[in-house]
């Protein structure tokens, strides 16, 4: 878990001592303490309060339907806490919803929860460009670039990022998220219709230390996510997806990324159209919410709070027309470095490798960039060539260096011959 000091989310559920304001019903309890159970053989209320993220008047509430159902038969006492197992009936119900679905973690959240949740923690920045100089200070942007991010990013709908390739474009979109300096609460899961739909990922989503006692725990506090997606990306990666073998459905990559950032790299190259998915999108980008299907027919709403970055080194109007650019707010163009910016980097790289430059070290190597019909400078070659002459005095037993003779090694193992 990550440590952010003094984050606060935009809203705090109170914990629930009743299924009113729980949200979900008990049934559903019931199923989730059943299969528990099933799992665990005999358990407590204190450890299914804690495993299922629930209040103890809630578990308490539900364990004294199960006994008067004789779905479970207490063991013992500890302490003032009961010990309690399935009876064989409670047994033979545990194993029948357990084909249903596998689920038996936290509880999940209802969906209108999830929609007031994710519109009270939309993204509100305020940025400048002294602040933006900040956020991408390990990056050589140029003020017009400022600029031009700065508005886009305040309106926090939709980028366009294009120009040729080799110039950051990823690395800027990747940084945006630093512009976020709050918190938000993540679900771990949420039940439309009776099914679960896992939300909270790990992998994305990068929870804090200090987590509020006070809260609702079937939400976790997590940093704003961001998705980054490339050309893996795939039609279904943006469907409900369900785990034939568990029951359980996982949230679709826009989902997990609500209130935070979603990254599609080098747009135009993925297995699915551009078109395609613009059109899977008009609604979402228009209207900020997306609908879901589940597997036998039941479609709902559900919020769509994403800034999405769209990065690409091709043309956009060979990727979509005008009334589908149209809807993506903000274009950004990230133009070829100009040989001061291209000696800055030079200078930053170098330092960063500890490799003994030459005083035209950065002169030469612009000039190798631009012979054999090469007519631009790109921000990534020098960070290449000083990783090949790494490459280089790693193979010959020996510390990097920059000489000219040790350029053109590099230079010519970088470029393709024409």
């Amino acid at each position: 878990m990550g440590t952010v000091s003094g984050l606060r989310p935009a809203f705090t559920p109170v914990i629930p001592n009743d299924f009113k304001s729980l949200g979900i019903s008990q049934n559903l309890v019931m199923d989730l303490v059943l299969r528990r159970m099933l799992i665990e053989g005999q358990s407590n209320l204190q450890t299914l309060s804690r495993v299922l993220r629930l209040s103890l008047p809630i578990v308490d509430a539900t364990f004294r339907t199960m006994r008067q159902q004789q779905l479970v038969e207490v063991k013992g006492m500890i302490g003032n806490d009961y010990n309690f197992a399935l009876s064989a009936a409670g047994k033979q119900l545990a194993a029948e919803r357990f084909q249903v679905t596998q689920y038996a973690g936290a509880a999940p959240i209802c969906l209108n929860d999830y929609h007031a949740a994710t519109k009270a923690q939309a993204a509100r920045v305020e940025v400048d460009r002294t602040t933006l100089k900040h956020i991408f200070s390990d990056l050589v942007v140029s003020d017009q670039l400022l600029d031009q991010l700065g508005p886009a990013l305040i309106s926090q709908t939709s980028i366009f990022v294009y120009g040729p390739t080799g110039n950051g474009k990823t690395s800027l979109a990747e940084r945006m998220l630093r512009i976020y300096r709050d918190a938000v609460l993540i679900p771990y899961a949420i039940e439309v219709d009776n099914q679960i739909i896992s939300v909270y990922d790990p992998v994305v989503h990068h929870a804090l230390d200090h987590q509020d006692p006070d809260c609702d725990p079937r939400w976790i506090l997590c940093k704003r996510p961001c998705i980054v997606v490339g050309g893996e990306l795939v039609p279904s990666m943006l469907e409900l997806r369900l785990d034939e073998s568990s029951g359980i459905y996982a949230a679709p990559l826009q989902v997990k990324a609500n209130n935070g950032i979603f990254i599609i790299d080098d747009f135009g190259r993925q297995l699915m159209s551009p078109r395609d998915l613009l059109n899977r999108w008009i609604v979402p980008l228009d209207r900020r919410v997306d609908y879901l299907m589940l597997r036998y027919g039941v479609k709902f709403q559900i919020p769509f709070e994403v800034l999405v970055v769209f990065s690409t080194n091709l043309d956009p109007g060979d990727l979509a027309d005008e009334a589908f650019l149209r809807r993506i707010h903000t274009k950004i163009f990230v133009e070829a470095v100009d040989a001061r910016s291209f000696d800055e980097i030079f200078a930053r790289v170098v330092k960063a490798k500890q490799i003994p430059a030459e005083m035209d070290s950065a002169e030469y190597l612009r000039k190798l960039c631009l012979t054999d019909g090469r007519s631009e400078l790109r921000a990534c070659y020098p960070l290449d060539i000083c990783n090949i002459l790494t490459s280089i005095g790693r193979y010959e037993r020996r510390p990097p260096r920059m000489t000219k003779p040790e350029l053109e090694r590099a230079t010519a193992l970088y470029f393709a011959k024409g």
